[in-house]
């Protein structure tokens, strides 16, 4: 990438499978070195145990509290300011542990693309 470049239109949120509502700030085919989202969790929500292949990805909390757990650390209060740094194919979930919804930016590098993003959450047995 070697101009500048504004991109005014505002994101649309939407549902994603990991169990959280994500706005794609800035996920780009021309720009394959970053992608930021934000994401949000509702109070009481805990996103699946999933891993990025390849990605780094980092959790820079904006508003609200949560336990973060991610492999090799044990889990981890977090709140506003905040950073976790996850790097690729550790696996993660954060959980929203106060009252109001958790708010965070997901800054991954390379960018995000749905083919790196693997769910190992074990299914819920009867």
């Amino acid at each position: 990438m070697s101009e500048a470049r504004i991109h005014p239109q505002p994101p649309v949120e939407y549902w994603f499978v990991e169990g959280c509502h994500i706005l794609e700030w800035h996920n780009r085919d021309d720009d394959p070195a970053v992608s930021i989202a934000r994401a949000r969790l509702a109070p009481g929500q805990t996103t699946r145990w999933h891993r990025l292949q390849g990605i780094v990805e980092r959790y820079l909390l904006l508003s609200g509290r949560g336990r973060v757990e991610v492999e090799g650390l044990p889990p981890t209060e977090v709140e506003a300011g905040a950073v976790v740094v996850i790097p690729p194919g550790r696996a993660q979930r954060i959980h929203n542990s106060g009252g109001e919804d958790l708010v965070f930016l997901a800054v991954c590098t390379p960018r995000f693309s749905a083919k790196a993003y693997e769910d190992i959450e074990s299914p819920v047995s009867d």
